[in-house]
């Protein structure tokens, strides 16, 4: 679902009007950062990094996202390779000035992992920013125990076609467990609020987001 997923992600109401605003007032300034775009997808994130002077390089697990990310972002100094978020990175040690993991942790098998592999590839005094469902939202769309660590499905329609997504769902304590584990220590928490375009594509959501959140967005640190 790369094509659809792209098309829908580049002006809905959740991804562009709730979660990048939210995460790259987290990132702040990044010119002439090396920074890391985990779980890049076509790239939308990429794109925007390299308009504000970062040296952007981007992993994901599918070629196809890949294929997308290098059409939106043909710079040439700009890697895209394959890698999967949860397991072993091709990045050196202290590589990266700052990491963005927007929206895919959840689909980590092993957030751990996940957390400690971004941790190693940023040097010390670097950052993370990284955004995901908010606990609270899972629990009340999925119901049974809040605490329960468990993989669950949706069901996503684009262009007319469904498409199974399954995530992990955790509790906030389990994922800040997470961070601590793999060393970082966590300098933000923010539960955004929409940006007041959303208002306009999409009022009914700008009323639900308005009264408990949809994501969570952090900004983890390494010490230095």
């Amino acid at each position: 679902m790369a094509q659809a997923y792209e098309t829908h992600a580049a002006d809905s109401a959740y991804n562009a009007h709730y979660d990048r605003p939210a995460v790259l007032d987290l990132v702040g300034d990044v010119r002439g950062l090396q920074v890391l775009d985990a779980a890049c997808g076509p790239g939308l994130y990429a794109e925007l990094l390299v308009r504000r002077g970062a040296c952007v390089t981007g992993f994901d697990p599918s070629e196809a996202m890949l294929a997308l990310a290098r059409r939106r972002v043909p710079d040439p100094s700009t890697r895209l390779v394959r890698a999967v978020l949860g397991e072993a990175l091709p990045f050196e040690d202290g590589e990266f000035d700052l990491a963005v993991c927007a929206l895919a942790i959840h689909y980590a098998r092993d957030r751990v992992l996940a957390f400690e592999e971004l941790f190693r590839a940023l040097r010390p005094g670097g950052a993370l920013v990284v955004s995901t469902q908010h606990p609270t939202t899972d629990w009340i769309r999925k119901g049974g125990s809040y605490f329960e660590v468990r993989q669950e499905q949706d069901n996503w329609v684009r262009d007319r076609v469904t498409y199974p997504v399954t995530f992990w769902r955790e509790p906030l304590t389990t994922l800040c467990a997470a961070i601590a584990e793999a060393g970082f220590l966590i300098e933000r928490l923010v539960e955004p609020l929409p940006v007041a375009s959303m208002r306009e594509c999409d009022p009914e959501e700008w009323d639900v987001l308005h009264e408990r959140p949809g994501f969570i967005v952090l900004r983890l640190v390494k010490p230095a």
